[in-house]
């Protein structure tokens, strides 16, 4: 009886140690999603275009189809690499948090570019029905190139992730990627799917609803999409930017260039201290930010001439000739 009250003892120890590694496991994991914020608001405002001018049945199976490809990125790819990075080669990891930080400062850069000096006028969206060939093949090339720009996207969430992980052994740092990377996806690809099929939801109420309050909360919902599209493309942006600013000033730190985030801390501290000490929290959280995304939009303003000028040209000549 005793031994099997030890062993019933033993389990218990052993559940409790297994709770509290999964509690690790997912506070480490809600600490490195929110650290990549900035690229997983970019995802869900880039995503949605890809489904645009297909008819409304197809438009969740290229969403799934995407969003497939999208944990194939993370999960059988990218953590395999990051776990080798951090285990092998940390020495890599502030560069190539760099590069994902430049990354995201040109893309926020480039749209404010955009939006400043050209016009949309003249610019067409295809429709499924207008354009010649299989569907079916239009269908692939759209996902594919969904998936690609997905890689991207994903490689710059799971380097940032990963570099959130506290200093743990190989197996908490994989269920940690694993389980940012699950996370992540069912985020962006369920809100994607929402904002996708919301003007239909919103059509199909307003035809079919029995109330009249029905009816003009999906005329509503018709009428707000194109301003939430807009509005998620600015938050979008200004998430790139704040974020892409804040990677590079903590990868400089931590290749031994501290003053950019010591002067950035020092200055936010100050500007905390002019209002209410209920403020000073977010005083000093929104100085750092905005901050953080000025240094990404001057950053990204000189990779624009850097990107079109230089590593455009020199990737088109590398790339095969199609026959």
């Amino acid at each position: 009886m005793s031994g099997l009250l030890a062993l019933l003892d033993d389990v218990a120890g052993i559940a409790k140690v297994a709770a509290a590694s999964i509690d690790d496991v997912a506070v480490n994991a809600a600490k490195a999603g929110a650290k990549a914020a900035g690229a997983v608001i970019d995802d869900a405002a880039v995503t949605p275009k890809y489904v645009h001018g297909f008819r409304a049945e197809r438009e969740l199976p290229i969403i799934w189809r995407i969003a497939k490809g999208s944990f194939k990125n993370k999960l059988l790819i990218l953590l395999p690499i990051g776990l080798l990075l951090a285990n092998f080669a940390p020495w890599m990891i502030p560069p190539l948090l760099m590069l994902g930080g430049a990354y995201l400062c040109f893309e926020g850069a480039e749209k404010i570019a955009h939006a400043l000096f050209h016009s949309d006028e003249g610019h067409h969206v295809f429709k499924e029905d207008e354009v010649e060939g299989d569907p079916a093949h239009l269908e692939e090339e759209k996902a594919a190139g969904a998936i690609k720009t997905d890689f991207i996207l994903s490689a710059e969430i799971m380097t940032i992730a990963l570099a959130a992980i506290p200093e743990s052994n190989i197996w908490m740092e994989a269920a940690t990627l694993a389980m940012v990377g699950i996370g992540i996806t069912i985020a962006v690809y369920g809100s994607v799917a929402l904002i996708v099929k919301a003007d239909d939801v919103g059509l199909w109420l307003a035809k079919n609803g029995r109330l009249g309050l029905t009816k003009a909360l999906g005329r509503g919902i018709v009428r707000a999409m194109p301003g939430f599209m807009r509005l998620l493309t600015i938050v979008g942006t200004a998430a790139m930017l704040w974020v892409g600013g804040s990677i590079i000033v903590h990868a400089l730190k931590e290749m031994g260039f501290g003053w950019p985030a010591h002067h950035i801390h020092d200055w936010a501290y100050a500007i905390a201290h002019m209002v209410p000490e209920a403020w000073e929290g977010f005083v000093k959280w929104l100085s750092t930010a905005t901050m953080d995304g000025i240094l990404g939009l001057a950053l990204g303003f000189v990779l624009i001439p850097v990107a079109s000028r230089v590593i455009a040209p020199v990737w088109t000549a590398l790339r095969p000739k199609k026959a």
